[in-house]
């Protein structure tokens, strides 16, 4: 009789990204939603990274740091994005709506500046990793 009755070596083991990505999926929408910048950034870093995380566990992607500086730069586009359609044109007046960001400006700023920071651990990541070496 087996001592552990239902468990083979066959199967494996659960994976946590699943969890990560819905906790980050909440986080983002939370943030952006309510205007609460850290949580917005922190949500997408989190929604960024379980994302490429699960594609490499799964195999749909050979290295996870491509796909996050992919998702970086689609998430530094759409904010990038939400930021000009709101601000005015003149040069003074980005620096001012900028500064003190009204409603949709700091949330598309949010998932801007997360889409950078994603696609700079994705690039400092591969980049590490051709090298061999550790930081």
């Amino acid at each position: 009789m087996e001592e552990q009755p239902g468990l083979s070596d066959q199967y494996r083991t659960a994976s946590p990204w699943p969890l990560l990505v819905a906790v980050g999926f909440a986080l983002t929408e939370v943030g952006v939603f309510l205007g609460l910048f850290p949580i917005a950034v922190g949500g997408v870093l989190l929604l960024g990274g379980s994302v490429a995380g699960i594609l490499g566990e799964s195999g749909y992607a050979r290295r996870p740091w491509r796909t996050l500086a992919l998702l970086g730069a689609g998430f530094a586009v759409l904010g990038g994005a939400l930021v000009a359609t709101q601000v005015p044109g003149s040069s003074v007046t980005l620096f001012e709506t900028v500064a003190d960001p009204n409603g949709v400006v700091g949330r598309g700023l949010a998932v801007a500046v997360a889409g950078v920071m994603l696609v700079a651990a994705g690039v400092v990541s591969q980049a590490v990793g051709r090298t061999g070496q550790g930081i």
